[in-house]
């Protein structure tokens, strides 16, 4: 699939905006019209690590796809990336770049591309880069619609299944660093 670009204009603080892309579990309030089955790979879904797995829609075929935070510069830019496709054979990446305007406006661009590793998922991707650009140009309207009519505070995020947080310990919350740990022994 080919590089494809859009964006849009949201008038809302660039923190803001980024601060709610950056959350995973908010995702399906504006990509649930491609991206079927969406859950939560890990715990924390903020941020640096933050995963979610979900069923991507294309023209020719129905991909499994997983998305990782790598890059988090806030305000500036969030890169996604993850395996796509069957055996995760194929790699797709999302770059967002929040870029402030004039009156307290941001210009949001969506980056999304895939490296297809074999010939059989280069044939289910074909065509894809233009029912990709729609849907993703679709997703930044729903997003901005989010922001513009002030719902956005009101979404309420995707869980992981079977999270409690009454039993947060479990994931490692209760433990303390190391280095504090050291500190405290001295």
């Amino acid at each position: 699939m080919r590089q494809v670009t859009v964006k849009t204009v949201i008038s809302a603080p660039r923190e803001e905006i980024f601060d709610f892309v950056a959350d995973l579990s908010k995702r399906p309030s504006y990509c649930d019209h491609y991206q079927r089955h969406y859950r939560l790979a890990r715990a924390n879904p903020v941020g640096l690590g933050a995963a979610a797995r979900f069923q991507l829609r294309l023209p020719l075929a129905r991909e499994w796809a997983e998305i990782d935070i790598r890059v988090c510069d806030r305000p500036r830019r969030i890169v996604e990336e993850g395996p796509i496709g069957r055996l995760g054979r194929s790699r797709l990446v999302a770059v967002y770049d929040f870029v402030p305007e004039a009156a307290g406006t941001t210009r949001v661009e969506l980056t999304v591309y895939a490296e297809q590793r074999h010939f059989v998922d280069k044939i289910k991707h074909f065509g894809a880069s233009g029912s990709i650009r729609r849907r993703s140009a679709k997703a930044l309207r729903r997003l901005r619609d989010l922001f513009e009519e002030g719902r956005a505070a009101d979404v309420q995020g995707a869980t992981v299944a079977g999270y409690d947080p009454g039993k947060a310990p479990r994931f490692g919350a209760h433990i303390e660093p190391r280095d504090s740990l050291a500190v405290a022994d001295r």
